[in-house]
């Protein structure tokens, strides 16, 4: 099987668990439902999505909480994310979600529903804060 096959098969897949994570976010405010499918390296796919609270600065994006799952039980080794929102336009994941993927994987592969090109984090995130950084201070 050819490489390329293999990356579009894992692509739809993650898409597709996304698109039904989507179904379950609690956007009660904005009515704008977001869900994310992340892939560990050992096979093990965590979903996630958006949950509002009427204060916006306590609301979670999807692929905070499928890390944050992914996490809690113990995994930390992440292969590739997709995230699917109710737009007919691709969603990207935010500032504060591509940081958190950075703390774990700044090479993660990341699939967006209505986008086929395939980027890797540091495609959207060239210069995040990490390790490396913190250790350079003064």
């Amino acid at each position: 099987m050819s490489t390329k096959l293999v990356m579009n098969q894992k692509r739809e897949s993650l898409i597709n668990e996304a698109i039904s994570a989507q179904e379950k976010a609690y956007s009660p405010y904005s009515k704008f439902k977001v869900g994310a499918a992340l892939l560990t390296k050992s096979g093990k796919i965590f979903t996630g999505c958006n949950v509002e609270n009427v204060s916006y600065g306590m609301t979670i994006c999807a692929e905070r909480t499928a890390v944050f799952k992914a996490v809690s039980e113990g995994h930390t080794d992440f292969e590739a994310i997709a995230v699917s929102a109710s737009s007919d336009q691709p969603i990207y994941p935010c500032g504060a979600c591509r940081q958190v993927l950075a703390e774990f994987n700044s090479k993660i592969e990341i699939f967006v529903n209505h986008d086929e090109k395939n980027y890797t984090l540091l495609d959207l995130l060239p210069k995040s804060f990490d390790q490396e950084q913190l250790d350079s201070k003064n």
